[in-house]
């Protein structure tokens, strides 16, 4: 048990916020998978995703209905590639996990749910959050240097709502916009390091997208999802859904629930995993796995080269 508890990997996709104007235009280039990828999400969507996350603009590539397709996309044009540069080397034992709806890109790797099925449906679930964030508008603050205990306090005294617990000593809150901004200012009253605004349009993973989650339940009701063949980790519980029910109820949870990464990837750990591989734009979850587990390996697999050093180090 001890050597294939040593050879145990986890992979993670990252989730809103990571994205920038030209990524993945070197997989699209490098890899028929990764362009198979992007072909096939310009078909499903019926516009070019390609060509926004190549050439932006970043104001549009930022909107949530936007986003949230194009990182996925990106996301699974460096899953497929990888798989194809790293075929018959990796290890089967393994966990997968993403950060919000990075989930989803996580289910595409565990093949639990299609990949054109799963780019239809955060282009949906972006949509229904933009729409009740219209009717509900609102803002979310990332809260950093202060203890779980304090930020609760903060959350009852302002009335705002916990998001995201994603590392030791950073919070994310959402709320009303004026609530928002009171919670700000008792976190820094409080000691905070860091209280800042996020650039997202909305109060996410909190009771103000509850519309959006019965919107969602309506689409996933059309989805094929089967039990996946990797253990998938819920941003909702921390643990392992397993079955094609529970992962359909956690996805409409989780539009309107806490994100509980810390938790997920110390169970994660807790299991055996030393090495993590990241896919999609950016480093975000290196950084919260840094801050999570300094001991733990994260390989980031983003770009042409990562590819193949990613090759190299399974």
């Amino acid at each position: 048990m001890g050597s294939l508890r040593n050879k145990m990997v986890g992979y993670l996709f990252a989730g809103q916020g990571a994205q920038y104007v030209g990524m993945g235009e070197d997989l699209y280039q490098s890899f028929p998978e990764s362009k198979q990828i992007f072909d096939s999400a310009d078909k499903v969507l019926g516009f070019s995703v390609s060509k926004l996350c190549f050439k932006g603009p970043q104001e549009e590539l930022k909107r949530t209905v936007n986003c949230q397709p194009a990182i996925l996309t990106m996301s699974i044009a460096a899953w497929k590639a990888f798989r194809k540069v790293t075929s018959g080397k990796l290890q089967v034992t393994s966990y997968t996990a993403g950060l919000s709806f990075g989930e989803y890109s996580a289910l595409v790797a565990a093949e639990a749910i299609s990949f054109e099925d799963a780019v239809y449906l955060v282009r949906s679930r972006g949509q229904f959050m933009e729409e009740e964030a219209g009717r509900k508008p609102g803002k979310m603050l990332s809260i950093v240097g202060l203890d779980l205990e304090v930020v609760k306090n903060i959350c009852k005294d302002a009335g705002v709502e916990i998001a995201n617990l994603n590392c030791p000593g950073q919070t994310v809150v959402s709320g009303a916009s004026f609530s928002i901004d009171t919670a700000q200012k008792l976190a820094k009253e409080r000691g905070a390091k860091l209280a800042v605004n996020l650039e997202v349009s909305g109060a996410f993973h909190s009771s103000f997208m509850q519309g959006a989650g019965v919107k969602l339940a309506r689409e996933l009701e059309k989805i094929r999802i089967l039990t996946p063949k990797i253990p998938v980790i819920s941003n909702v519980t921390g643990r392992v859904m397993s079955s094609p029910e529970e992962i359909k109820q956690n996805l409409i949870k989780q539009v309107s629930s806490s994100v509980l990464w810390e938790d997920s990837m110390r169970f994660v750990h807790g299991q055996g995993v030393k090495k993590f591989y990241e896919f999609g734009p950016g480093k975000v979850l290196k950084g919260l796995m840094r801050r999570i587990d300094s001991t733990v390996e994260v390989i980031n697999i983003e770009k042409k080269e990562d590819i193949f050093g990613g090759q190299n180090a399974t």
